[in-house]
């Protein structure tokens, strides 16, 4: 089910990030320093219960949740949204809506590789983890 994921994941590529960010309404000085970041990602789980934490210099984030379930969540840019994640075709699909807003952050699998596709109206955002 979302074993592929479970492990540590380190950022090596990152396409489009600041475009996403500032249509996410990040401040200016936000993005320059979250486009800096060079993030590692720890998935695990616990039974039924999943969790995500992202680490870099700038910030340390944490979420649990199970699948399917809507949840609480601060992200690293502090905005307060529900999000829920769901596991589709292979993907985790996350979806975060605050104030009429909403992006959707997809995980997948491929070649290896943790492919992190960041959607919030037309802009669309890449990142890729290598396992480490």
């Amino acid at each position: 089910m979302f074993e592929p994921f479970l492990g540590i994941w380190k950022l090596v590529s990152s396409e489009n990030f600041d475009d996403y960010m500032k249509e996410l309404g990040v401040s200016f000085a936000t993005r320059n320093v979250g486009g800096l970041a060079k993030p590692s990602v720890t998935i695990s789980a616990k039974g039924n219960e999943m969790t995500i934490k992202t680490e870099s210099s700038f910030k340390t984030t944490e979420i649990s949740f199970k699948l399917g379930e809507e949840f609480d969540e601060v992200t690293a840019d502090n905005r307060k949204v529900k999000s829920i994640i769901t596991l589709e075709n292979g993907s985790l699909i996350q979806v975060q809506k605050w104030y009429g807003k909403e992006t959707t952050i997809k995980r997948q699998i491929v070649d290896g590789k943790m492919v992190v596709v960041c959607i919030m109206n037309k802009v669309v955002s890449t990142r890729i983890y290598e396992k480490v």
